[in-house]
């Protein structure tokens, strides 16, 4: 079976939800207080939102509930797939470039945050942000919080500076990989956690030999997320193409 496709996606959430995890929002993590055996559902909808609005349906018919992070631009922000995602009981967030989006123009940024903060939530309750990288960008958009104080926009949390992740393991799909560091410019933590994952399959079977902490944060990027071949093969040999772009510039900023 080929990888990043959905019914890959289905046989990892059903590992999940057998090896006993809660799986929830990150909002849902934030206000219980980070506790117990969960594995929180993390969507960053850089692209493609319909591909988002397929990986919900099928964590929906397990009964699990996710974060799904809107981008502002028009190749991510979607009102009718922002409404369908929250009907099914996911949390939507802001994945938010302002800083990036101003060319470093902090005041500008934080106007324009706000703004577009308050667009999507005439669609959703937004209650917790998450950066989009823009590795692109020379702005780092968290810096933009070294200014400004985005819990006074009424957000309860932010996953790069809210969460511990000496305790949560993070995993993401960036780079279309899960050990993909090497391609990665700003989506990284500080982490104790040393496990290599080679695969979608190989982290079905870690799951399975309960070889992962009892906390998680997982992100993908559902753009790359599907069983039709033809946009399957296009994502694989675009991602391939940005993951060599995309090494030269981390390999610059370290």
């Amino acid at each position: 079976m080929r990888d990043f496709t959905l019914e890959m996606y289905g046989l990892l959430l059903a590992a999940v939800k057998k090896a006993g995890y809660a799986c929830i929002s990150y909002e849902q993590f934030v206000s219980r207080g980070q506790k117990g055996r969960t594995y929180i559902l993390r969507h960053d909808v850089d692209n493609l939102p319909l591909n988002s609005l397929a990986t919900a349906r099928i964590e929906a018919r397990e009964g699990m509930q996710g974060t799904y992070y809107f981008r502002i631009v028009a190749q991510s922000f979607n009102p009718e797939v922002i409404v369908s995602i929250a009907e099914l009981g996911h949390e939507i967030g802001y994945h938010y470039e302002d800083l990036s989006l101003c060319h470093g123009d902090f005041d500008k940024a934080y106007d324009q945050f706000q703004k577009n903060l308050e667009r999507l939530r005439v669609y959703f309750p937004v209650k917790t942000i998450c950066m989009h990288g823009s590795p692109l960008s020379r702005w780092d958009n968290r810096l933009l919080w070294d200014k400004y104080d985005y819990k006074k926009s009424g957000i309860l949390a932010e996953p790069y500076f809210d969460t511990d992740f000496s305790k949560v393991f993070y995993l993401t799909d960036t780079g279309r990989t899960w050990d993909g560091s090497e391609y990665s410019v700003r989506d990284k933590v500080n982490s104790p956690f040393q496990i290599s994952i080679r695969s979608t399959r190989d982290l079905i079977q870690k799951i399975n030999s309960d070889l992962l902490p009892s906390q998680v944060m997982q992100n993908i990027h559902p753009q790359r997320w599907t069983n039709e071949l033809l946009p399957w093969t296009k994502e694989l040999l675009f991602q391939n193409a940005k993951n060599i772009i995309k090494g030269v510039v981390s390999r610059m900023n370290k």
